[in-house]
């Protein structure tokens, strides 16, 4: 068949697969596999009997806040629908969540105290009832809650900060006794440095309530301010099960996603993960008037970048949808929000993060590394692997049975082929877009090096290479 044929039949079958995917129903076994847990390679997250987890997140910074329980039900719905497992939200808000009642007038603290939460015998009469709620319906959608305890203002800023060593060793346990059974996973700090000693003991003693009286059964970790993550100050605290970056709100691999690497390189071993990249429609650098806002092209480079650089696992954010914003209640827009938070619920983004996990999820989970030299570099290497906005990244099992490679751009690269060690090499063209994978190739692998380009040659159109050992006979790329 000449090269024009195969071409052909190629662009045939990509057409055919640009069909839109119905999103996932969300499913209802995932907390029978039992409590979370780190792997035993210290690289993923696992259920207690090795079912493995895919943390894919979305940010709802103000849920527990600015919402009713109409609107909650509406967004976690419509969240378990489109593959999310994890809900992130603050109990004590950013916007002023401290002294601005919740949708229903109640106010999270007596007194502006951590220590004495404002608890009030009966259902449904106070701050806590509504966070009660809110949880339990995620966790009845099959959902964790991210939960942060509290944003990083009120321990962190001077003229606001209320938090003590004391009376956040009180609130963690008040929370760690009250969510002991729910399917939450604990995340300290909210965008904030650790730059003194009594913030350190102010984070330590929140961890030890939260495990003093949860009895150490959920997983935490620490929500850091942009371009940092939590390994810059606890990676080696026991409480510390797994790292988070914000390496958040820009548009170039160099200097913010490439970091993600770096930290899945420390020692010791710990998970890592991005908990706030750049948000959908959100301005990019904060700065729209020179960059404009994100579209879901710099969404879903942020996702494979991080998860092919070794993360274990992604959080998508919209930039409407973290701060609630509805223009129809008087609150006050952040950043200019392109849209309701209702409106966001449909942004293309959401819905092709889970087009990663499913890749992720079929093929082997737990042996999967970062591996750079997959990529052979160009000679302009600022082209092939790339910079910026147009870096190629990698990723294998260490058996040697599969390879991804993350195209940015339609543009030639070379392949290590040495990477996968079977004889006949099975290709593959997915798209990150709509979930479909295409068979393009089967060959004999005898060559060291091999050239690709991706369907859209020239355009800022991304394509996902993955090549299997075609004696493992592994299915289609994301098929569930």
């Amino acid at each position: 068949m000449n090269l024009r044929i195969l071409s052909n039949l190629f662009l045939l079958a990509v057409l055919l697969s640009c069909s839109v995917v119905k999103p996932k129903q969300p499913g209802k076994d995932t907390f029978s596999h039992g409590k979370l847990k780190v792997s035993e390679n210290k690289r993923f997250l696992q259920h207690e009997d090795g079912t493995p987890f895919f943390y894919l997140g979305d940010t709802a910074w103000e849920l527990f806040h600015r919402l009713n329980r109409e609107e909650a039900d509406q967004y976690l719905e419509d969240r378990a629908k489109k593959g999310f497992n994890v809900i992130q939200a603050v109990a004590l808000a950013e916007f002023d969540g401290h002294t601005v009642p919740n949708a229903y007038g109640y106010l999270p603290l007596q007194n502006l105290n951590p220590a004495q939460p404002a608890v009030k015998e009966g259902a449904d009469n106070d701050y806590w009832d509504h966070v009660d709620y809110v949880v339990d319906k995620a966790n009845e959608l099959d959902m964790y809650i991210g939960f942060l305890p509290t944003w990083g203002r009120y321990w962190h800023d001077d003229g606001i900060r209320f938090f003590t060593p004391e009376n956040a060793r009180a609130y963690g346990e008040f929370l760690g006794k009250r969510y002991k059974d729910k399917k939450v996973i604990w995340i300290l700090g909210g965008d904030r440095e650790v730059k003194n000693d009594h913030h350190y003991a102010i984070i330590r003693a929140m961890a030890q309530g939260i495990k003093a009286a949860d009895g150490g059964s959920h997983l935490i970790s620490f929500h850091p301010p942009g371009s940092r993550g939590s390994a810059e100050w606890f990676h080696n605290d026991n409480w510390l099960d797994f790292n988070m970056r914000q390496n958040g709100h820009a548009t170039d691999y160099t200097y913010r996603y490439s970091k993600t690497q770096e930290d899945y390189n420390r020692e010791p071993t710990k998970p890592v993960m991005d908990a706030e990249p750049l948000y959908e429609d959100h301005p990019v650098n904060f700065d729209a008037g020179r960059q404009g806002h994100s579209i879901a092209a710099d969404i879903r480079r942020a996702l494979y970048w991080n998860l092919f650089d070794g993360a274990f696992g992604h959080t998508y954010g919209h930039h409407s949808i973290w701060q609630m914003y509805d223009p129809e209640k008087e609150r006050h827009p952040i950043n200019n929000p392109l849209m309701s938070w209702q409106e966001a619920l449909d942004q293309p983004g959401a819905l092709q993060m889970v087009y990663g996990k499913r890749l992720i999820e079929s093929r082997p989970f737990f042996t999967r590394i970062p591996d750079p030299s997959i990529i052979v570099k160009g000679r302009v290497p600022t082209s092939v692997p790339g910079e910026g906005r147009y870096r190629f990244v990698a990723t294998r099992d260490t058996n040697g049975t599969y390879a991804m490679i993350y195209c940015p751009v339609g543009r030639a690269f070379t392949v290590n082929m040495k990477a996968i060690k079977g004889s006949k090499v099975k290709v593959w063209w997915y798209n990150p877009r709509n979930g479909k994978a295409t068979l393009f190739d089967t060959f004999e692998n005898v060559q060291d090096e091999r050239v690709f380009i991706s369907p859209d040659k020239g355009e800022l159109i991304d394509w996902i290479l993955v090549l299997d050992d075609a004696a493992f006979n592994y299915p289609a790329p994301g098929k569930q």
